[in-house]
């Protein structure tokens, strides 16, 4: 593997948690699908996720649970209702909460997976 695939690969295992929260969500209210609709309903999100990875200094240990998933899913959340307020996109407190579960399962549970699965590899390699 390539040095900073790992890093890469867990950054866009991350968007990709958002992207599907953003067009799940946009498919089971009725909204139209497209590139803009969804660009503009992701953008806050993304922030967030930026924020988060910033702020926990995630390319260090991109896979770790702690700092990283935490980090980056709070991140996603907070600063992501707080921009789309700030846009005018508006948010409910059903909504942060469908957003901190969906979020939250996602983005760590891709992480503890990755963690299961190291750890199974490890057992079934012979030692060096």
């Amino acid at each position: 593997m390539k040095p900073g695939a790992g890093k890469t690969a867990a950054i866009l295992a991350d968007v990709c948690c958002v992207l599907a929260f953003v067009a799940i969500g946009r498919a089971s209210h009725g909204e139209a699908a497209g590139l803009a609709g969804l660009a503009r309903t992701a953008w806050p999100f993304l922030s967030g996720l930026a924020a988060g990875l910033l702020v926990t200094r995630a390319w260090r240990r991109p896979a770790a649970l702690v700092p990283a998933g935490v980090g980056a899913w709070l991140g996603t959340v907070a600063v992501g209702m707080a921009l789309r307020v700030a846009s005018g996109q508006g948010t409910t407190f059903t909504f942060v909460l469908v957003a901190l579960a969906f979020l939250g399962l996602f983005m760590l549970g891709w992480r503890v997976a990755a963690r299961v699965v190291a750890s199974i590899r490890a057992t079934r390699l012979p030692q060096a």
